[in-house]
């Protein structure tokens, strides 16, 4: 005689329960450590976006700016990714012999970035004149405890913000 070795019903139904009660409290962590890894990376790819387009502005001697575009124009939807570009013609427009250095991707969709302007400008010295402020990436809501900065001093420092408290309203 051949014993057959398997799982029961109840065996299999007690499986299921415990495995959908886990999975219901993991799920909502799990997000919640999405949107701070979220925040993190992102923040340190517009830190990074950043002292590049001010260490080319001192490399090449020439104003650089860096802004979101649409149709070669800067505007003040940051959520579009960031674009450095030598600036040389009218200020925040690929014009001319301007030259698009280097774009990043979108920013995720439901995520909120803010900025004070429509564009940072280094010049040929490094300096952020005019252009100074704080950009603020929020993860999923004006107010998320997982928001991060960078602030962009009057002379072109790029550093993270240590507030506890950011928001992107």
């Amino acid at each position: 005689m051949q014993i057959k070795t398997g799982f029961t019903l109840i065996e299999l139904m007690m499986t299921l329960v415990v495995s959908t009660t886990l999975i219901s409290i993991a799920v909502p962590n799990l997000s919640s450590l999405y949107e701070y890894y979220r925040a993190d990376s992102s923040i340190r790819i517009i830190q990074q976006t950043l002292q590049l387009a001010r260490n080319s502005a001192i490399s090449y001697g020439i104003r650089v700016t860096v802004c979101p575009l649409i149709e070669n124009q800067c505007t003040d939807n940051w959520n579009l990714g960031l674009a450095v570009f030598i600036d040389s013609g009218s200020p925040n427009v690929i014009d001319n012999n301007d030259e698009v250095l280097i774009k990043t991707n979108a920013f995720y969709h439901d995520d909120f970035i803010v900025y004070n302007r429509t564009a940072i400008r280094f010049q040929a010295d490094g300096l952020a004149s005019g252009t100074n402020g704080t950009l603020k990436y929020c993860p999923s809501s004006v107010k998320s405890e997982y928001s991060k900065a960078v602030i962009i001093n009057q002379s072109g420092r790029v550093r993270f913000s240590k507030a506890k408290v950011i928001e992107c309203d």
